[in-house]
């Protein structure tokens, strides 16, 4: 058996710059060959890639023309929630999809050979077509959106992508128009819907109102004072009419007493028609005057006794008058009696007469007084009566008001919140119908094409010195990548310092590497042949993609 072998691990010293060098000659078909091919792969791409144009347009949002405070605007949200709104309507399957098929622009027959209608609309909304609020610088370095915004387009042809832009130029005029246009049709149709509904429920609160007055008539609570006054009046009133009755009546009892007085006269008078001659006849008529005193008295004590009390000092003179000439009487009447009968004869008493025919005109008089008093307190009495129902009545009223009044505060605020809604939708209506005649005249804030769609001249995809810069540098990475892995691959001592650094002998001298000539000319014409076949191919693919990037296409 052969002894085992020792292996030591040493490791690699460090490159310089002639070890690179070196490295880069016995590589350089490694490093050179993935450029070419990068750049070839690269500038093939970049021909046949299709240029692509970006045409775009800007708008402007202008503002209302006529001052907001003067006319407001029924459109409820701002300006760049409505372009976020019709950006949404406009970049909308169905309308991307006319865009495609309208026959002046025919877009994507190639794409719509290959794939469904559904990813190209997919494609042209989410890569070919942009639509952004355009930046301009803020306070303290920060951006704010201006009142503009920006409408991009990308497509193969130029003249189409103008097209296409005025066409979504148009569409966001358009669709500005309707979104205002229906917008204020909603705001007037529901506010004509809200002032019908108001107009019937104030009717209806107006018919409430009219039948609660009409069945509480002057029992309302705004009458209370009103009928308070009233009935206090009225009161006023049954206290004089009931004061006037308790004077008539008094006066009718005066009268009644006088005309028993008369009467009493008139039957006395009447007794004393006739008189004896002589002495006796004067006797007689002092008897009679004294008997009309007393009767006249007896009247005036009766009429006071209706008005005052017994402790009257009146009533305790005039009773005693009355006993004076009652006992002066009543001494002539004994003495008249006491005398014998002489045999006088009686003839005619012409004052009994003429006081009977006094005391009849006075008993008509009084009688006529009379009734002229009991027709008076009649009238009054009536009149008392219907003061006293009228007062009843306005009791009746003040004391229902109370009741009547929460209900008729119900109703009246009711009334009131209907009648401020109704006038407020008035309002609203009138504003609505003026801010909609403001939409109508495009005076309210719209949108206005600052830069129309550009026809752009050149080509702002792809970047073909780019692309092929970039290919050839991917290409000369991937090839060190090669040769860094070839080198790391290879372990054998290079040159001089490799033999020194890992063996640590001395060189006493160096033999070239003898090869044979047929060889390594035929190795020669291997490499040359490849590269000259290399270079042919990438130069024919190069110079074809620019021919069909410069003449090819139709």
């Amino acid at each position: 058996m052969g002894s085992a072998q020792n292996y030591v691990n040493v490791t690699r010293r460090p490159p310089d710059i002639e070890d690179y060098i070196d490295m880069f000659r016995r590589y350089r078909s490694w490093v050179i060959g993935p450029m070419f091919a990068g750049l070839v792969i690269a500038v093939v791409i970049a021909f046949l890639w299709p240029d692509t144009y970006i045409s775009y347009a800007v708008m402007r949002i202008t503002p209302q023309a006529v001052p907001a405070n003067l006319v407001p605007s029924v459109v409820n949200i701002q300006m760049q929630d409505r372009i976020n709104q019709m950006e949404t309507e406009i970049l909308s399957r169905t309308s991307l999809s006319d865009i495609i098929r309208k026959p002046s622009l025919d877009l994507y027959k190639k794409e719509l050979a290959r794939r469904p209608l559904e990813d190209v609309i997919e494609d042209m909304k989410n890569k070919s077509i942009t639509i952004k609020m355009i930046e301009q610088p803020g306070a303290q370095g920060q951006n704010r959106f201006a009142s503009a915004f920006m409408i991009r387009f990308e497509y193969t042809d130029k003249y189409k992508a103008q097209m296409v832009v005025r066409e979504l130029v148009s569409k966001f005029n358009e669709q500005n128009f309707t979104v205002q246009k229906h917008q204020a049709e909603q705001t007037t149709q529901f506010l004509t819907d809200e002032m019908k509904r108001a107009k019937e429920k104030l009717d209806g609160l107006e018919v409430q109102m009219t039948r609660f007055k009409l069945e509480n008539r002057g029992k309302l609570p705004e009458e209370f004072q009103t009928n308070v006054q009233n009935m206090n009046t009225l009161e006023l009133r049954l206290g004089a009419v009931e004061d006037a009755i308790s004077r008539d009546t008094q006066d009718r009892l005066i009268l009644e007493s006088n005309l028993q007085t008369v009467k009493s006269n008139q039957n006395f008078a009447a007794n004393n028609l006739e008189t004896t001659v002589a002495g006796q006849a004067v006797k007689n008529q002092r008897i009679i005057d004294l008997s009309k005193d007393i009767t006249n008295a007896k009247t005036n004590l009766a009429a006071m006794l209706e008005t005052y009390d017994e402790g009257y000092p009146a009533i305790a003179s005039m009773r005693k008058q009355i006993g004076v000439l009652e006992k002066e009487r009543d001494d002539l009447e004994k003495e008249d009696q006491a005398k014998p009968q002489t045999g006088n004869t009686r003839v005619a008493n012409p004052q009994a007469q003429m006081a009977l025919q006094n005391l009849d005109a006075t008993q008509k008089n009084i009688q006529a007084q009379i009734q002229a008093k009991n027709m008076e307190i009649v009238t009054k009495t009536k009149q008392a009566e219907d003061l006293r129902k009228m007062i009843a009545s306005f009791q009746v009223r003040i004391e229902a008001a109370p009741a009547n009044e929460q209900q008729y505060a119900t109703l009246m605020h009711d009334y009131q919140l209907a009648r401020e809604e109704y006038d407020q939708g008035t309002k609203k209506m009138n504003a609505s119908e003026t801010s909609r005649n403001l939409e109508e005249h495009q005076a309210g804030e719209n949108l206005e094409v600052l830069d129309p769609a550009n026809l752009p001249l050149q080509p702002a995809s792809p970047q073909r010195l780019v692309i092929a810069g970039a290919g050839a540098a991917i290409g000369l990475m991937v090839g060190i990548v090669l040769a860094g892995a070839k080198e790391l691959k290879n372990t054998s001592l290079k040159n001089l310092k490799d033999v020194r650094a890992y063996t640590n002998l001395p060189v006493l001298s160096s033999i070239p590497l003898l090869e044979n000539a047929l060889l390594v000319r035929r190795k020669r014409r291997l490499f040359w042949l490849a590269w000259s076949s290399a270079i042919i191919l990438g130069c024919v693919a190069m110079s074809g993609s620019m021919y069909y990037y410069f003449f090819g296409q139709s």
